[in-house]
């Protein structure tokens, strides 16, 4: 038991400029100093430390730029020389791509580009890339402009040009070039978040209203292409990521009229997205690209950061810190309010001796039941809070992307006195959870992560600290 709640003083505490979160977060001070012990100030500063380091095991600009040796690319399994080629292009997409497209345009001679972001304040440095800002997470005009620019671009390519196309999540709202109107397909895709559904049956409708994911892309350059991928799916698959739009996909109409019809949604979806899929269904209109079609003899695709890379970097800085730390596992899914209790429910068994560490990676899911605001992360912190109460442990869930749910924050932090302070501000756990508002719970408390766009995006990791 951590004793009664106490005021602490921050002397013995270093704060600011001396943490590597205080760098992260916005209110790095304010989220340690909410910590009601001295052993729960020294944890929270921990596990943002943690947090911190995770983010940066994934910075977008120094994963692609370690590949670059001069004009060769170099890879675990091949190294491509891209002096052979007559000129090379540029284009990208997500929430990653404005730091991925710098990396190159500062390691090899760039003829031209397009990139993709959901981020106003991004630029480029390079004379002929051009940046457009698209709609995260549902796709508006800019997504299309942009998508017409790049398709534009990969047309004029030569057979003996290279494109390198940086891809990365967020990718499938901000590139988009949809069969059907734009309002029915931003329709489609809010009942498809709203419903729990997970990333890969929502990239699978999206890839069958489309006619540049599922590996059609592929289709629209004579040139060879690269691409550079930064996972925000569990376990990697290259056909979801941004929707797979240079990746051969192995999902059919079919399979999305089933994830539609599994949701209850098939009668909630326009008529237009019907009459589409049940079009692709019959065979009037083209599949997305298969596995077997010769187009991908020119196509090469490589991960170069993932969840389980930002986990390493944040167990890297647990053991530094001086604690037994754990990878639990780096692909969880699940519903957030279950997974919260659960992972508690796990660390409180574990045989670890002393100060350990617990981390995990994936991508939760809700599924609302109320009109709160908030996110995956708040949410399976939330349901932590009553099980971690009159303990010393401490509990972080946080997007990668700086971004949870429909909030401002990017997650958010507990621990054994959470419950307390909770009360002492009539703040009730059970209701808050019931209208899926964590965000205003943990904001209330001081104890919601704001870090604002972090650039990159590998899904979301949790931190237990027992």
């Amino acid at each position: 038991m951590i004793g009664r709640c106490v005021e602490i003083s921050c002397d013995n505490l270093i704060l600011g400029n001396e943490s590597l979160g205080s760098m992260l977060f916005k209110n790095y001070d304010d989220l340690v100093l909410n910590g009601s012990t001295p052993i729960l100030q020294q944890k929270r500063k921990d596990i943002l430390d943690m947090l911190a380091a995770a983010i940066a095991a994934v910075e977008p600009s120094r994963v692609v730029k370690e590949l670059f040796h001069g004009s060769q690319m170099v890879f675990p399994a091949e190294t491509i020389d891209l002096s052979s080629f007559d000129h090379l292009f540029l284009v990208g997409f997500g929430k990653a791509s404005v730091g991925m497209a710098q990396a190159v345009c500062d390691a090899v001679t760039v003829t031209k580009g397009v990139v993709i972001t959901n981020d106003p304040s991004a630029k480029i440095t390079h004379d002929y890339i051009e940046v457009i800002v698209g709609g995260h997470p549902l796709p508006n005009i800019e997504s299309i402009r942009g998508a017409d620019k790049i398709l534009g671009l990969l047309g004029s390519c030569g057979e003996d040009d290279v494109v390198i196309v940086v891809i990365s999540g967020g990718g499938s709202s901000l590139f988009c070039k949809p069969r059907i109107p734009l309002i029915d397909l931003q329709e489609t895709v809010n009942l498809l978040l709203r419903s729990g559904a997970t990333i890969d049956e929502i990239n699978t409708i999206r890839k069958h209203l489309s006619l540049v994911k599922g590996g059609q892309l592929a289709q629209q350059t004579k040139a060879v292409v690269l691409s550079l991928i930064i996972s925000d799916v569990v376990l990697d698959p290259i056909s979801s990521i941004a929707s797979g739009p240079t990746a051969p996909d192995p999902t059919t109409y079919s399979d999305a009229k089933e994830i539609l019809t599994r949701y209850n949604l098939w009668s909630a979806v326009s008529a237009a997205v019907r009459s589409l899929i049940e079009e692709g269904i019959a065979g009037d209109i083209p599949e997305t690209v298969k596995e077997n079609d010769p187009i991908f003899d020119k196509i090469f695709n490589f991960i170069v950061a993932n969840n389980e890379h930002a986990c390493q970097g944040a167990l890297t800085k647990a053991l530094e810190l001086g604690y037994d730390a754990k990878l639990i596992t780096s692909s969880m899914t699940g519903e957030a309010r279950i997974l919260g209790r659960y992972l508690i429910s796990r660390v409180k068994t574990s045989l670890s001796q002393g100060s350990a560490a617990f981390i995990t990676g994936g991508e939760p899911t809700v599924k609302l039941r109320g009109v709160g605001t908030g996110g995956r992360n708040q949410e399976l912190v939330l349901s932590s809070v009553k099980e971690i109460a009159g303990t010393d442990m401490v509990i972080a869930s946080f997007a990668t992307d700086g971004i949870d749910g429909n909030s401002k924050a990017a997650g958010a932090l507990a621990d054994g006195f959470t419950s307390v302070r909770a009360l002492k501000k009539n703040l009730h756990i059970s209701s808050f959870l019931g209208e899926n508002n964590s965000y205003v719970f943990f904001d209330g408390l001081g104890d919601a992560l704001f870090t604002g766009p972090t650039g990159t995006n590998v899904m979301d990791i949790q931190i237990i600290l027992q």
